[in-house]
């Protein structure tokens, strides 16, 4: 399975990338293996300021659907737009061409819930 080391984890299966006050979230290999093949990604957030752990969007495949946690608090500044038209991507490429928004961190945001690579 593929873990990048540069990233950060959540216990829920996101990951993320902060560089600078700017954040990069997607979900994991793994989780998009369990949840199949991805029809559709839903993120209707974007200008929201939220919280760590809040529900920033959802992923749909065949078989069910599933909430999308932010793992760190923020403001949801862009959403990967190529999901629209090519939300296969999450299965293909977890880690780079299927990131799914983008979070200016907030000021004193907590990190200590982030895992390394498992």
């Amino acid at each position: 399975m593929n873990t990048p080391s540069e990233l950060k984890y959540t216990k829920d299966h996101e990951w993320i990338k902060i560089e600078g006050n700017v954040a990069t979230i997607g979900i994991t290999d793994f989780a998009q293996g369990e949840l199949g093949d991805i029809v559709y990604v839903d993120v209707d957030t974007v200008d929201d300021e939220l919280e760590g752990g809040a529900v920033f969007g959802s992923v749909e495949a065949v078989k069910t659907v599933s909430d999308l946690f932010l793992p760190i608090s923020g403001k949801v500044i862009e959403f990967n737009s190529e999901l629209e038209d090519q939300p296969e991507l999450l299965n293909s490429d977890p880690y780079g061409n299927g990131w799914i928004i983008k979070v200016e961190v907030a000021e004193g945001a907590d990190h200590s819930e982030l895992l390394p690579r498992r």
